[in-house]
């Protein structure tokens, strides 16, 4: 069988670029080798030719929707496990043509800690882990590939009453935690965790980093005390109990608590007591930082005395009697979802929160939520502090979320267009001019920079984001 001349220029393109690309991959493994000093590199590094190239490259994508035949996949990823390491990958790339992903958890929004557009590296951060707490001076080094879990489980390990004010899922890498501000439920006590980074130990590295000045290998984080016991509590109303007007009344009072109170909010669907209804719940969930005699009887729900690392695995969604080991297990993950973000400066009237119910209520917002998190507290940090304009002016924060199965991954239009529909709702009754957004709940529909165009004044129109 004759080919046609144009298939033949395809099959010779074809092969041409299959060359290529193992001869880049080639270049790239010697020019690694010759950088970092030794050989033993090579059994960090995977191809597509390798036959676990694919498993470590799911093992830490939170967001399944980034991980489909279509999107985007590195030509290379490297697993460091020494600074030499990451040195070398970073001159290598930038020699070969390739961008730098960096990777420490996963938890991207749009995958961006994994994807590019353009030709790409990935260096994957999950052998650099290792956490050295120092209790007799408060303080602890923790390396970027480790995760929120593991630091509070190490910090636990050694005291019943040190901590550290950062967030709620357990696999989130803190390389990207730290560095888009991190917040969890001692926010309102000691800040973010971004204020308690004391030192880092930075790779500086011209081009080095996501678009960004380098990598962070490690972190000095500042440890706060806890008490020994700290109290839990969860009160849950549905619109048959007042929801709305207790939702309501929340906002008037959240961010003007003790410190020493975190109470923030689930708005849902859920299974109504009549068979085939659904009804909206409103799930207060609440940390207090002392034990239940001093927490004024506030309710009449029940309270419960728990040391703070098993709070954390409380919001890290186990039982409190669940071991804190769970907080040591990471692997791959099957969630599509969208999310948002969003900051409410003034409280949000309940014609507006029975409008956010009518929303839950729609069929693509079956597994929707909206996470509402309470600011004030420490405030008086100053915004030029670290990079984080949320301060002052700010009563809480909206989480928007939707998620769907992988049987509807084939057609995940209608989810994202429900949680837009969602955020153009919103619109009066959050942040303006701009509208504020939460840079590690990253969001590409705000707007991006055009490749070799960026600048502040385009970024301004997006609001402020980390």
């Amino acid at each position: 069988m004759k080919l046609s001349v144009s298939s033949l220029i395809f099959a010779l393109l074809f092969s041409f670029l299959l060359e290529t690309s193992a001869s880049t991959d080639e270049n790239f493994l010697q020019c690694l080798t010759l950088h970092s000093g030794n050989d033993s590199i090579s059994k960090l590094i995977y191809t597509s030719s390798n036959s676990s190239y694919s498993a470590v490259l799911k093992f830490d994508i939170r967001n399944t929707g980034f991980s489909t035949p279509s999107t985007p996949k590195p030509q290379v990823i490297v697993t460091p496990s020494l600074i030499s390491h990451i040195q070398a990958t970073l001159n290598c790339s930038l020699k070969h043509g390739l961008q730098v992903r960096v990777r420490s958890g996963g938890h991207d929004y749009e995958g961006l800690s994994y994807v590019s557009p353009v030709p790409f590296g990935l260096l994957d951060l999950i052998n650099l882990r290792n956490i050295s707490v120092d209790i007799e001076n408060s303080f602890a080094w923790v390396q970027s590939g480790a995760t929120v879990g593991e630091v509070y489980y190490w910090i636990a390990s050694k005291s019943r009453t040190l901590g550290f004010p950062a967030g709620l899922c357990r696999t989130m890498g803190i390389g990207g935690h730290f560095s888009g501000g991190g917040y969890g439920t001692m926010m309102r006590k000691y800040g973010l965790a971004a204020d308690n980074v004391l030192d880092t130990h930075l790779i500086d590295v011209k081009g080095g980093g996501g678009g960004s000045f380098g990598v962070i290998v490690a972190w000095k984080i500042q440890l706060v005390p806890v008490p020994s016991n700290v109290t839990m509590f969860t009160v849950k109303r549905n619109l048959e109990q007042n929801a709305t007007k207790i939702l309501h009344r929340w906002q008037y009072v959240a961010d003007k608590f003790d410190t020493d109170l975190f109470i923030r909010v689930v708005m849902t669907g859920i299974n109504s007591c009549q068979e085939g209804n659904r009804t909206m719940q409103a799930s207060f969930n609440s940390l207090y930082l002392g034990g239940k005699d001093k927490l004024l009887p506030l309710m009449q729900e029940k309270r419960t005395e728990m040391s703070w690392i098993q709070s954390m695995v409380y919001f890290a969604g186990f039982s409190s009697e669940q071991s804190p080991d769970i907080l040591l297990t990471r692997g791959p993950s099957i969630l599509y979802f969208k999310g948002k973000s969003d900051y409410v400066k003034n409280p949000i009237p309940e014609i507006g929160l029975e409008g956010i119910w009518q929303r839950l209520y729609e069929k693509e917002a079956s597994t929707a939520m909206l996470i509402l998190t309470p600011y004030g507290g420490r405030s008086e940090i100053s915004e030029s502090s670290i990079p984080f304009p949320h301060r002052a002016g700010n009563i809480y924060k909206i989480q928007h979320l939707v998620s769907w199965s992988e049987e509807e991954n084939a057609a995940p239009e209608k989810y994202v267009n429900w949680i837009r529909r969602l955020y153009d709702y919103m619109t009066p009754y959050v942040s303006q001019s701009p509208r504020e957004a939460y840079l590690n709940y990253r969001d590409l529909a705000i707007g991006k920079n055009n490749e070799g165009n960026t600048s502040s004044s385009q970024a301004s129109i997006w609001g402020c984001w980390m």
